[in-house]
């Protein structure tokens, strides 16, 4: 079966950090093209934060910082592709629709690339500006293998959960950051 990237929102920090951000379930694309002959010196903050960082929603234009490894049909991998095509067009000047569905069908095409994961697996992205030259590489990030079976089936529903402790006996608050970078695993790298 076919996989495309959906966005995917488990808080509501992309509404702070993107200038427009993605709404959850929209299909995405790298959506890199977004920067080329811009200068990232010139770009404004939540600009940076989606060039470093973003996946962009088809039908909104706006960022997602995950996407998440969906089935789609091939009526929906076409629909992504004409709305793409439609979006390269109208709003980033594409000089006719042949040249913008050419662009949209590469554009879902590398997407659907990044999809060679289970279903619901869960994608980022980041980008670096090497030798003038923006460098995406991305990576996936799955459930810690210790954790349940009914852990496993909620572990994309929520990025944190809080557990209410009564007592004296309250544990220090610790947060494990070269534990949680070790839940990444590197999936590709484009030029």
């Amino acid at each position: 079966m076919l996989k495309l990237p959906r966005t995917i929102r488990l808080d509501p920090s992309d509404t702070f950090v993107f200038e427009r951000a993605a709404e959850p379930g929209e299909w995405a694309v790298s959506g890199v093209f977004v920067f080329w002959n811009q200068d990232p010196a010139d770009l404004a903050q939540k600009q940076r934060v989606a060039l470093r960082s973003g996946f962009l929603g088809i039908e909104s234009l706006g960022w997602s910082t995950l996407a998440i490894v969906t089935e789609a049909t091939e009526a929906e991998r076409q629909a992504a592709v004409d709305r793409l095509a439609a979006q390269l067009l109208e709003k980033f000047g594409a000089p006719d629709l042949k040249v913008a569905r050419g662009a949209a069908e590469e554009e879902v095409a590398f997407a659907a690339s990044l999809c060679d994961h289970p279903a619901q697996t869960l994608l980022a992205v980041q980008r670096s500006i090497e030798d003038g030259e923006i460098r995406e590489r991305f990576r996936t990030l799955k459930a810690r293998e210790a954790a349940g079976d009914a852990d496993r089936l909620h572990a994309h529903a929520s990025a944190f959960t809080f557990h209410e402790i009564e007592g004296d006996d309250e544990p220090a608050e610790e947060v494990d950051l070269l534990g949680l970078m070790g839940t990444e695993q590197k999936t590709g790298n484009r030029k």
